[in-house]
């Protein structure tokens, strides 16, 4: 998928926490481009930084917490917008769906209140016209019985409907660019299947693009175009999501591709990658994957490698690319 011009443009984005243990570099140095319709997905461990990519997209952080770099938003930098200009960008272009929407809901406001706040501050609807708008999206995300469901308070939507009604309220102002942070967490796999259907039909619909954080690999299959793997905050490969299944190019996306339960009569122990993610507020020297990689040399613990483009649309940042193993079809 390509375009002339990007919707979305991150360059060398990095956000650091001030922590009593010194600085926190949540992301490091993060670049890549989204384009108008297309699904990216954000793979990685617990800590790699992909929640944080997003919340920094959309400038949900108060100093001391640093976000640092250029964001650019249909060419403009909204790093250096004004408050007021991310007000307009926020929920009316750009929305999101937070990981866990019992949390992300306020509990003693109806799902309905919340949806018709959103209507009145980014689409300037109020009264008949906006309960009419807000039965639509209900509907349009699937819950029953719309209009009803609107006087209900988010403790008497199960999980999964919860999780609807978050998106009804991210799409409530059509925008062209949903933050989609875990949005099946917690969720049984059938819900999760009808969420991530959603999101897709929706998109199809709307002509909207998506980026997509998710832990697993099987979700990244399903649903996007293509893929970015984070760990330890940074960037360290990019694909179409065919070519990062069948040829990972970088030691941990191998690692996570061996992780994965294969289908079949064959039946294979399952290669967990050894050890845990780093302490990000005191990384190792060189790669920081190198402590817990079946690859290292001594090479990848002497400076941590750059991303580095192997094929069209491909990036990697492993030196050891070319060793790696070729997977077979590629499907999760």
């Amino acid at each position: 998928m390509t375009s002339a011009e990007p919707l979305l443009s991150i360059r060398n984005l990095n956000t650091t926490f001030h922590t009593n243990r010194g600085p926190l570099h949540a992301v490091r140095n993060v670049n890549f481009d989204l384009q108008p319709g297309e699904v990216l997905g954000i793979v990685g461990e617990s800590g790699s930084g992909k929640s944080v990519t997003l919340r920094s997209i959309l400038r949900l952080f108060q100093p001391p917490t640093q976000v640092r770099g250029e964001i650019f938003w249909k060419g403009e930098d909204v790093l250096k917008a004004s408050r007021r200009r991310m007000l307009q960008v926020t929920g009316a272009e750009i929305s999101m769906i937070f990981q866990e929407p019992m949390t992300a809901l306020n509990p003693v406001l109806t799902v309905g209140s919340q949806i018709l706040e959103s209507l009145n501050a980014h689409e300037g609807l109020r009264g008949a016209a906006a309960v009419t708008r807000a039965t639509e999206l209900l509907e349009l995300v699937g819950i029953p019985s719309p209009r009803e469901r609107l006087a209900a308070y988010p403790h008497e939507f199960s999980g999964g409907m919860r999780q609807r009604a978050m998106i009804a309220i991210a799409l409530a102002s059509s925008p062209q660019l949903l933050l989609a942070d875990e949005p099946t967490t917690a969720l049984d796999v059938t819900i999760q299947d009808q969420i991530l259907k959603l999101i897709l039909s929706l998109r199809e619909k709307l002509n909207m693009s998506v980026i997509l954080v998710t832990h697993d690999l099987g979700v990244i299959a399903q649903t996007c175009d293509r893929v970015a793997v984070m760990y330890a905050g940074k960037l360290v490969e990019l694909a179409p999501v065919r070519n990062l299944f069948t040829e990972p190019k970088h030691a941990y996306t191998v690692g996570l591709r061996l992780s994965l339960p294969e289908g079949g009569d064959s039946r294979q122990p399952l290669q967990p990658i050894p050890g845990s993610p780093p302490d990000v507020t005191n990384l190792p020297r060189g790669c920081a994957f190198a402590p817990r990689c079946a690859y290292v040399t001594d090479a990848c613990r002497e400076a941590e490698p750059e991303l580095v483009q192997t094929s069209e649309g491909h990036l990697t940042a492993c030196i050891h690319h070319a060793k790696l193993p070729v997977f077979g079809d590629g499907k999760a």
